[in-house]
């Protein structure tokens, strides 16, 4: 099939890429001509595994021809389907923000308005319940002038793409959710998906859009409680001296609860988690409904920042002292640093005056518009030199092989966030939980 996709951040471009691998013809929309020029040159614009491999294999002029990149909106008149893959960031109530959700529409509604055949449009981002039917749907057909259901079809599919990981995850999902209201447009979301289906036999959850918008944020929420309880757990095997991994590896056994995301650390972070929580929190309580336990689970990813400065503060004043931050990406594999629990860590030293010396291998530009007055080193070792202590907070494998680099320091206290980095003599270690 002819797609586009419209959006290339971290989403678009990824299943842009990966459509065009089984044999789907793909253009990939976006405004920003420096992406879409990247795209064209086989090069990828964002740090994501895998990702370089398949627009160089399939974009540029020594590519196949599936893929390319264009700001050119009419060239949807020549595409069967198209994704929507455009941001919905967070207001400061935790709701989502649609307004460019709702101008992407706005622009394909009347794009569509010239196209005389059916066409079907799939939203791709992830927006509360209802949102596609009430929002998306009437205005594609304000500006098109077409009926839902006769003249074009929506539908709606949730990415469960993680950072650093989803070109895997797209090629090895667990599941394929496919939610469309009309047969047309579950038939093309069907052909679109067949081939991945087909090699990789995952299950087919076939819903309605209302449901399929629902499945995402309930994936993450339960994932995001999930983490906030193993890291309340391990905060309280912290006070009792216990291992909390030793007992996360137990527990994990259990069929019920299994070993997936049992690492317990200083928290979540990202695109997904912390504004799925917001908005799905917030959604409840526009329906009257106070979601406690999703609360909860955030309440406590918020303190675990705060926790680990705390660690440091029983062992070392760090008031116009070297203070190491080792890992500034979210997680590992990604140069996201939205919502990564770097920027409260930071944010603490600064308030206790320390001198900040920071490492990631990839995301130390991100994080420069954030804090751009800190110190950003080129290796661990250099912002460990002479540094009073040092904050674990992505576990890079850069970071795990640490070992002689920590002898630099001025007074050798390693706070680790992340379990990454193995306890030994010549340095004061304290685990979150350990």
């Amino acid at each position: 099939m002819h797609l586009s996709v419209i959006g290339s951040g971290y989403v678009g471009t990824t299943i842009a890429a990966c459509f065009a691998d089984p044999g789907h013809q793909v253009t990939n929309i976006d405004i920003d001509e420096s992406i879409v020029d990247a795209i064209n040159a086989g090069d990828a614009p964002i740090h994501e595994d895998g990702l370089p491999e398949l627009i160089e294999q399939h974009a540029g002029d020594d590519g196949t021809g599936r893929l390319r990149a264009t700001t050119n909106y009419d060239t949807v008149l020549d595409t069967d389907v198209t994704f929507l893959c455009l941001p919905t960031p967070q207001k400061e109530d935790g709701s989502i923000d649609l307004s460019i959700m709702e101008a992407g529409a706005k622009q394909l509604g009347a794009t569509l308005a010239d196209k005389d055949d059916w066409h079907t449009v799939v939203v791709k981002s992830t927006v509360v319940p209802g949102t596609t039917e009430e929002t998306i749907t009437s205005i594609l057909e304000r500006e098109a002038n077409k009926t839902v259901g006769e003249n074009f079809g929506v539908g709606m599919n949730p990415e469960f793409l993680r950072e650093g990981t989803a070109v895997n995850d797209f090629r090895n999902p667990d599941k394929v959710v496919l939610g469309a209201d009309d047969e047309q447009a579950l038939a093309d979301m069907y052909d679109v998906f067949d081939p991945l289906i087909d090699d990789t036999d995952a299950p087919v959850v076939e819903t309605d859009t209302r449901t399929a918008e629902m499945i995402k944020y309930a994936n993450n929420g339960f994932l995001a409680a999930k983490v906030s309880l193993i890291n309340d757990i391990g905060n309280i095997c912290k006070e009792y001296g216990v291992d909390a991994y030793e007992v996360a590896d137990a527990i994990g056994l259990d069929d019920r609860i299994s070993e997936q995301f049992l690492r317990s650390g200083i928290g979540w972070g990202g695109s997904c988690f912390p504004k799925d929580t917001a908005a799905i929190r917030a959604a409840a309580r526009d329906e009257d409904y106070e979601p406690l336990m999703l609360d909860a689970a955030t309440e406590l990813n918020d303190r675990q920042p705060e926790r680990l400065l705390s660690l440091m503060d029983d062992h070392v004043d760090v008031a116009n002292e070297r203070v190491a931050v080792l890992g500034l990406a979210f997680k590992p594999g990604t140069d996201d640093t939205r919502n990564s629990r770097a920027i409260p860590a930071i944010e603490g030293l600064i308030e206790r005056n320390a001198n900040i010396a920071a490492y990631d291998p990839v995301a130390t530009e991100n994080m420069r518009d954030h804090f751009p007055d800190i110190e950003y080193a080129d290796t661990p070792k250099a912002a460990l030199g002479g540094a009073v202590a040092a904050l674990v907070v992505t576990d890079w494998p850069e970071i795990e092989n640490l070992h002689d680099e920590f002898d630099a320091m001025a007074t050798p206290v390693v706070v680790d966030g992340r379990r990454a980095i193995d306890r030994r003599d010549g340095i004061v270690y304290e685990g979150l939980t350990w």
